[in-house]
């Protein structure tokens, strides 16, 4: 059983930066491909990132790649996202996932393990 904790969520100015953090506990991480899912009311959850367990391999939803990086530490036991350039549309609870494969799945249904999510709020 995996534990997941986000952190680093908060509210900004458009056009600012933040880097999410998700620790596990419960199992080592090396043996997940984890994600990033975010929602925001009244809109159903969207695939922000994605990265395999060795880290190779990732991908990133449309409307997030080119500004937002994925990234793991299998030595922490923890999965980052560094957001930048970040627009109200950002706007979302962001939710930390994992699951054991060798893909980098992009549908929510895919994955086992969820955090309890981190609001991050940014305005104009």
């Amino acid at each position: 059983q995996v534990q997941l904790v986000e952190s680093g969520g908060g509210s900004v100015q458009a056009g600012a930066s933040l880097r999410l953090s998700c620790a596990a506990s419960g199992a080592p991480l090396s043996n997940y491909a984890m994600g990033w899912f975010r929602q925001a009311p009244g809109k159903e959850r969207e695939f922000v990132a994605g990265i395999s367990w060795s880290g190779r391999s990732t991908s990133y939803g449309t409307s997030v790649k080119g500004r937002f990086t994925i990234s793991r530490d299998n030595a922490k036991n923890t999965v980052y996202l560094q957001m930048n350039s970040l627009n109200p549309e950002d706007t979302a609870v962001y939710y930390c996932t994992a699951d054991r494969t060798v893909a980098v799945p992009t549908r929510s249904g895919a994955y086992d393990y969820w955090g309890q999510g981190t609001q991050v709020t940014v305005s104009l």
